[in-house]
């Protein structure tokens, strides 16, 4: 045996690390991945896919209950929060299973366990004392809620997201605090199935990262639907009940008590750093990520961090960015840079809220001169024809060149927009660019054209 077992030993098998270990072995170099649970990470098992599964049964029943302005009447109406539960544990299983498969496929050798790094080539697994050595090490752990003091989790009436995707019946009310994209999902999901939600948001808007004209847009359609949100409040007390909970909040100096089922605490997101062997080595961390360069690479050569655990842009498709970028640059190509500020940025309440780029504001902040073009969803007809037409697409362009800083929607199914603009950002299209090019009638993506012609005091249908 060589020195070195592996070329690529990757720790952990989420979007990012699965990826980056199928692009490693299609690039010739021998491969491993240690996953300590199960493969997919938090995203696929406790994330992103179930949330949307179970997203989708509460669009559907939502659908259901406006089925009387189609037409269509349905009487004695029941839902079954366990089955969406099921549901979504049965789509998790398959592509888990999936996962498996590509990885066998691709000759990735798969190592159960909690691994330690002890040295930049080197990695012993903690239950069997394995010592396995590669010439590159990629860690891919993820990250996870932060803490709160006053808000520990219990897995029973305080819940983090991963419990709240396990409960099998829907509580009768809760409160989520963190209105960002997590919490706003459940609160739509939630309410849908009929419990009384309660939005607890520490700043301004919720979505406190995204353009401001849309988080209020997206606060009517919640408060419409019966969400109750409070923003510029913080949680002071929680005292547990037999039942349930009582919070204590401050709302601008005003207190005021709200009793609850269940508490969702989905704000502050820190690495899985701890327990892995990086002090020891002497890897760099900064506020509880790793420090990483524009190739993915700590400050320990020939070691590698991906994902969330780096703290760029805590996002699947970025981890996923990221894992095929370190892969290829091991490997001795030379990648594209990553353009952190141009990944998109999709939420999949109802409406949906889809962006990337800069806002409006962060574009002015950062010197730019800047024009903004807005169009409606009430002036669609595919939206009205949708029977939902609350929502706006908002172009940020840079006023002399025409090229476009940010894209942010709210509206149905905007998310699926986003792979359209950020093509036409990638290849630097100008908003004329963008509004010159013909979009199929009727349909959401033409309000694309409409925003872009606003710009210039141009557009045909409003």
């Amino acid at each position: 045996m060589s020195q070195f077992e592996f070329d690529v030993l990757i720790i952990g098998s989420g979007p990012g690390g699965y990826v980056a270990a199928i692009r490693s072995a299609q690039l010739g170099l021998k491969t491993a991945l240690i996953e300590k649970n199960e493969l997919g990470g938090v995203c696929l098992n406790w994330g992103c896919i179930p949330s949307k599964s179970l997203l989708r049964s509460a669009e559907i029943l939502n659908l259901i209950k406006e089925s009387n302005e189609h037409g269509i009447y349905v009487s004695d109406l029941k839902s079954d929060f366990g089955q969406a539960v099921n549901r979504s544990r049965k789509i998790v299983k398959k592509l888990t299973d999936g996962i498996g498969f590509l990885l066998k496929k691709n000759n990735v050798e798969l190592i159960p366990g909690n691994c330690r790094i002890t040295s930049q080539n080197q990695v012993e697994i903690l239950e069997t004392k394995q010592k396995i050595s590669s010439k590159n090490i990629l860690i891919a752990t993820g990250a996870k809620f932060k803490d709160i003091p006053n808000l520990p989790i219990d897995e029973k009436i305080i819940l983090n997201s991963k419990n709240a995707l396990g409960i099998e019946k829907s509580p009768n009310k809760a409160v989520i605090i963190g209105a960002g994209a997590t919490g706003v999902e459940f609160s739509y999901m939630w309410n849908a199935f009929g419990t009384n939600v309660t939005l607890v948001e520490l700043q301004n808007q919720i979505l406190p990262l995204e353009d401001a004209e849309i988080s209020k847009q997206l606060s009517r359609s919640l408060i419409k639907q019966g969400i109750q949100i409070k923003t510029q409040t913080k949680v002071e007390k929680v005292t547990k009940t037999n039942s349930g909970a009582i919070l204590e909040l401050n709302s601008n100096g005003k207190i005021s008590e709200i009793e609850t089922d269940i508490v969702l605490v989905a704000v502050g997101m820190e690495g899985n750093v701890k327990n892995i062997g990086l002090e020891e080595v002497g890897i760099s961390i900064n506020n509880n990520f790793i420090a990483i360069d524009e190739n993915m690479m700590t400050n320990l050569k020939g070691v590698y961090a991906i994902g969330d655990v780096t703290g760029k842009t805590l996002l699947a498709h970025v981890a996923s960015a990221q894992g095929i970028h370190a892969i290829e640059h091991i490997a001795g190509q030379s990648p594209e840079p990553i353009k952190y500020e141009y990944m998109p940025r999709a939420i999949y309440s109802n409406p949906q809220v889809a962006s990337f780029g800069m806002t409006e504001q962060q574009a002015i902040d950062q010197g730019s001169t800047v024009k903004v073009g807005k169009f409606p969803l009430s002036a669609s007809g595919k939206a009205m024809a949708l029977g939902h037409n609350e929502g706006m697409i908002k172009i940020v362009s840079e006023s002399e060149s025409g090229i476009i800083l940010g894209a942010h929607m709210v509206g149905p199914e905007v998310t699926e927009l986003l792979g359209e603009l950020g093509i036409a950002t990638m290849l630097e299209s100008t908003e004329e660019e963008l509004a010159m090019t013909v979009h199929p009638h009727p349909t959401i993506s033409e309000s694309i054209v409409e925003a872009c012609l606003a710009i210039n005091n141009e557009a045909i249908h409003m």
